[in-house]
C-alpha cells in the first residue's frame, strides 16, 4: 500500500511543503525563498526568517496540496524537520506540523535535517549500502557512514566554520554580493590560483576547519589594501576554492578507502558546486566509486528531502508525539 508524507521544512530561510510517495516519487514540491530579502542584509536574520516563516507557512501549505490534486485526508503522514536550524523557523514549521497531525489525526514524523539531505538522493536513485555521504552546506560539512537505512555513523565533521559559511565569508570578503557561495564558484573558473593559502585541517582524521582557511583570506585583503594594492577577486576566489576542494576530496577519498566503501552520494547547497562536483567525478571514476550527486533543486533546502527521509522513518516506526520540540542542534542518530 502506497504512502503519500506530507513534509514540511523550514530549518533556515526557505519555507517548503512537499508530498512524497513511498519515498521516491515526488507528487508535489513548493519551496518559497527568503533570498532576496535577506541579500539586504548580507545573510539570514533569524528574527525575520522566523516571521516570514508565519506569513506564507498556511499558504505553502495550501498550494502544494493543490499541485497535487490531494486532500489531507488522502495524507499518510507528516514529515518535518525538527532540527537542527535557526530555532525561530525550526518552530514554525514544527507547530504548523504538529496542528496538522492532530487535526487529521495523522502520525507525526520527526526528521534531522541532514537525514533530509542524505535521502535527498533517493528521488533519483536508491541509495545503494553500505555508502558515504558528504554532506557540505551553509551550516554543515561532515562525512557520514551509512551500512543500512536510517543508520548514521558521523566520521568526522567541521571543528568550526561550515564549507558554506566559509564561502560566503570570503565572498563578503572580497566584494561578492550574498548569497556569495555560488558566486566564488563562478568566479574561481575565470580566475588563477596567485594566492598563498593553506590547505585546512590537512590531517588523517575526518573532521574539517575553515576558519584558518578563511582568517588567511581576509589577511591577505587586509594586508594588501594597506600596501594599496587591489586585490583581485576571480585568482582569490580560484585559490580558496582549490583549497576547499581538495581538502573536502582528498578525506572523502581516504574515508572511502579506510571504510572499504564504493558508494559515495554527496548532499548540501554546497553540493551544486562546480569545482566540487568536478574534482569527484575525478576522483569516483579513477577509484571506481559509484558516485551520486542530486540534482542542483535537491541541493538548497527543500520539503522534497524531508519527506523521502521520512518515509523511511515512518517505515521503521519514528514517530512522535505532540511534545516534539525543535533543536537548534542535535546529532545525526
Amino acid at each position: 500500500m502506497s504512502a503519500y508524507i506530507l513534509a514540511i521544512e523550514s530549518s533556515c530561510d526557505e519555507t517548503s511543503v512537499s508530498i512524497i510517495k513511498n519515498g521516491t516519487e515526488e507528487i508535489s514540491t513548493v519551496v518559497l525563498s527568503q533570498m532576496d530579502t535577506h541579500a539586504n542584509f548580507g545573510g539570514v536574520v533569524p528574527e525575520i526568517a522566523s516571521r516570514m516563516h508565519i506569513e506564507n507557512i498556511t499558504m505553502v501549505i495550501e498550494e502544494a496540496l493543490a499541485k497535487a490534486n490531494m486532500t489531507m485526508e488522502e495524507v499518510t503522514a507528516i514529515a518535518v524537520t525538527y532540527g537542527p536550524g535557526l530555532i525561530g523557523s525550526l518552530l514554525v514549521g514544527l507547530m504548523a506540523a504538529k496542528t496538522l497531525a492532530f487535526i487529521h489525526n495523522k502520525p507525526l514524523i520527526p526528521v534531522h535535517h541532514i537525514a533530509g539531505h542524505i535521502y535527498a538522493n533517493n528521488l533519483v536513485k536508491p541509495l545503494e549500502f553500505p555508502l558515504i555521504a558528504l554532506v557540505v552546506s551553509g551550516g554543515h560539512t561532515e562525512l557520514v557512514y551509512m551500512k543500512e537505512d536510517y543508520s548514521f555513523e558521523k566520521l568526522g565533521g567541521t571543528l568550526d566554520d561550515a564549507v558554506g559559511e566559509a564561502y560566503d565569508k570570503v565572498a563578503r570578503v572580497i566584494g561578492v554580493p550574498y548569497p556569495g557561495g555560488p558566486l566564488v564558484d563562478k568566479l574561481a573558473h575565470q580566475g588563477k590560483d596567485t594566492y598563498k593559502l593553506p590547505l585546512p585541517l590537512d590531517d588523517d582524521s575526518f573532521n574539517f576547519s575553515f576558519s584558518g582557511i578563511k582568517s588567511a583570506v581576509i589577511n591577505i585583503v587586509h594586508n594588501e589594501k594597506q600596501k594599496g594594492n587591489q586585490i583581485i577577486p576571480e585568482n582569490m576566489a580560484t585559490s580558496f576554492q582549490n583549497r576547499a576542494v581538495e581538502i573536502l576530496t582528498k578525506k572523502t577519498m581516504n574515508a572511502l578507502k579506510k571504510y572499504n566503501v564504493k558508494n559515495l552520494i554527496v548532499a548540501g547547497g554546497v553540493a551544486a558546486n562546480s569545482g566540487l562536483r568536478q574534482s569527484l567525478e575525478a576522483k569516483s571514476k579513477e577509484n571506481y566509486i559509484n558516485l551520486i550527486i542530486q540534482p542542483i533543486k535537491y541541493c538548497t533546502d527543500n520539503a522534497a528531502m524531508i519527506g523521502a527521509a521520512g518515509y523511511y522513518a515512518y517505515k521503521l516506526g519514528r514517530l512522535a508525539d505532540l511534545t516534539l520540540n525543535a533543536k537548534a542542534s542535535d546529532k545525526l542518530h
